[in-house]
């Protein structure tokens, strides 16, 4: 076995991913770094031309990532939360490579796999550690489940016909009670994703706060609200309402009966990104968006 080993993580569904995975093992193998995979599928991909196998198969469940130095991931962000579930246990930090979309978690996008995996195998890269959110739901005072989330913990309508009805609260003390499609709790990792879709504002990931974004609220006052790092946001379902589902990630889903109340506070564990280039937030920002910098009048003159 390997000093060296990387977990990676793919989304095995395109063919792109497919050979940038087979790239990456190849890679790895010449340098002497073992690859670990959870997917039997993924396993199969990286194979060599006479069957060889160029990882090692784990299970998701044992600690996958621990003793591992990086979690590789070929995808985009969905793949990306994906892996950063297998590696906030184990403190190893997850480097991903934007074979999807936007990818605005992804470090690299393809046209950069090689000097990734280059960067990779001389140890170059730089790793920051992101803030999450912990939630715990309670019924009539009782623990009914626990759960963290990287981006934004959601809570959701359960029914499309009707109208969930909350009641906000910040530290102990109520804010507005409303109508609405769902209240969504992000970090400033996840100000960028579902929270920007729904209206919030972008957070600066070295800001360290929680945001609290209404979806389609019925009121006059559910406006987005930034909080402190050490506040405690609890939204609670009205007992005489609809049911609702509490979602982490988008990856993982709990349903809340009526009465239900979510808390949400910021994380105990944090999910470590490895940076390749360390350039500021305002970058990122306009490249992933492609957003204009010039003046209209600048863009058109000849």
């Amino acid at each position: 076995m390997s000093d060296r080993e990387v977990l990676l993580v793919v989304h095995p569904d395109r063919d792109a991913i497919r050979e940038a995975a087979h790239k990456v093992a190849t890679r790895f193998a010449d340098a002497g770094i073992g690859l670990r995979v959870v997917d039997e599928e993924v396993c199969e991909l990286v194979e060599t031309g006479a069957g060889e196998t160029l990882c090692r198969l784990v299970d998701p469940h044992d600690h996958p990532a621990k003793g591992a130095e990086l979690v590789l991931v070929l995808g985009g962000d969905g793949t990306l939360l994906r892996a950063a579930e297998l590696a906030r246990p184990a403190g190893v930090p997850v480097l991903g490579v934007n074979l999807g979309r936007v990818g605005f978690l992804t470090e690299a996008d393809s046209d950069a796999l090689e000097e990734t995996v280059h960067r990779v195998v001389e140890r170059d890269y730089q790793v920051e550690e992101r803030m999450t959110v912990d939630v715990t739901v309670t019924l009539d005072g009782v623990l009914v489940a626990t759960e963290w989330a990287l981006n934004e913990a959601s809570v959701e309508k359960s029914s499309r016909e009707r109208i969930l009805d909350v009641l906000l609260e910040v530290d102990g003390r109520p804010v507005s009670a409303f109508g609405c499609d769902g209240v969504l709790c992000a970090t400033p990792t996840g100000s960028t994703a579902y929270a920007f879709s729904a209206g919030g504002p972008i957070i600066w990931p070295d800001v360290e706060a929680l945001l609290v974004v209404p979806s389609n609220a019925h009121a006059m006052f559910a406006r987005p609200l930034v909080v402190s790092r050490g506040s405690v946001i609890t939204v609670t379902i009205d007992p005489n309402g609809s049911s609702a589902v509490l979602s982490c990630d988008g990856l993982r889903h709990i349903a809340l009966p009526k009465g239900a109340r979510v808390q949400v506070v910021s994380g105990r564990v944090p999910v470590r990104l490895a940076r390749l280039w360390p350039g500021p937030f305002t970058d990122r920002l306009v490249h992933k968006f492609a957003l204009p910098v010039k003046s209209w009048r600048h863009r058109h003159e000849d």
